[in-house]
């Protein structure tokens, strides 16, 4: 049972991910975190790593850091990609299982599964078909990752526990104009069309792909629930159950940003996997259920953005 006053490690705590898990545990009362930037622990170093953890000797564990981007980032940086998620993943577990961490959950992504699984996609069906080509080495070191907890839990009865999230968005979100994910992309993109008044906004594939978005204060407070209540080996989905085409969710974006141009889709450019909706029964059977809403998820990461990134961006 976690006490309010566990020492917690939230790895990638400055991302989205990292940053809403940690608000999500102080706003339940815990008090006693450890961090290190980036810059100041390099995950991919073992050494590095191992040393932090004898250290420190975290009791839980949060795995959000992670080499992420979007499907143009994946495809172009694939040795990177699985290089370093690898390492990340490897250095961090083995040396909570070094350091006897109480319990560890790493954050696999929903790009584990197979291309063309049947939707919705239940938690069985890993490594069941081919995985996507675009983010096959991301994909790759999240399996990796899923593998060690599992092989961990195995061999030397550690309590460590997998889950996978599914498309996530919110706030402190990256809106990098190559390495974002498509909902991210597309608030920067709308944004900096209206501002340069520019006629229509040029969007990716075809538009038809679906796609399901969770708010990531939503998957924060889902990892929090299962730190407490999940011990189980097996893997389990985070998501809402609900998804929208990429057409849909543009033109809601479109919306709100308040851009009055129209929309032109380039079918040249690649569409990706055509659907990607997690089955999310055995989380809810548990007790857990989504709650905020897409529309007023994307207002709130609008917001943000328009708050720390308007500065920055070209306008």
């Amino acid at each position: 049972m976690m006490q309010k006053t566990d020492k917690i490690y939230v790895a990638g705590h400055t991302g989205m991910v990292g940053s809403a898990i940690v608000a999500a545990l102080v706003a339940d009362g815990f008090t006693n975190f450890v961090y290190r930037t980036s810059k100041e622990l390099d995950l991919r170093n073992q050494a590095a790593v191992e040393q932090f953890f004898s250290e420190e000797r975290p009791q839980y564990v949060f795995m959000a850091a992670a080499k992420v981007g979007g499907i143009i980032a994946n495809n172009i940086y694939r040795a990177e990609f699985l290089y370093d998620n690898l390492m990340i993943v490897s250095n961090i577990i083995h040396a909570a299982y070094k350091n006897s961490v109480t319990k560890l959950l790493f954050l696999g992504s929903s790009c584990i599964y197979p291309k063309m699984a049947p939707q919705p996609i239940k938690e069985e069906c890993l490594l069941t078909a081919p995985l996507e080509k675009t983010n096959e080495p991301y994909a790759i070191a999240k399996i990796a990752g899923i593998k060690l907890c599992e092989t961990y839990r195995e061999q030397y009865d550690a309590n460590f526990i997998s889950v996978m999230p599914t498309n996530l968005y919110g706030k402190n979100d990256n809106y990098h104009p190559e390495n974002s994910h498509v909902l991210p992309a597309l608030i920067r993109r709308f944004h900096e069309a209206k501002q340069q008044g520019l006629p229509d906004v040029v969007i990716w594939g075809s538009g038809n792909p679906k796609r399901e978005f969770l708010f990531a204060d939503d998957l924060a407070e889902a990892c929090l629930f299962l730190m407490k209540n999940y011990n189980e080996k097996e893997i389990i989905n985070i998501g809402c159950g609900e998804d929208i085409t990429i057409r849909e969710l543009a033109i809601l974006i479109k919306e709100i940003t308040g851009f009055e141009g129209s929309l032109v889709f380039d079918t040249s450019k690649p569409d990706g996997t055509p659907r990607k909706l997690l089955d999310v029964t055995k989380i809810n059977n548990l007790g857990w259920q989504y709650k905020t809403k897409l529309k007023a998820g994307i207002l709130i990461a609008y917001q943000d953005f328009l708050q720390k990134h308007t500065l920055s961006v070209t306008v």
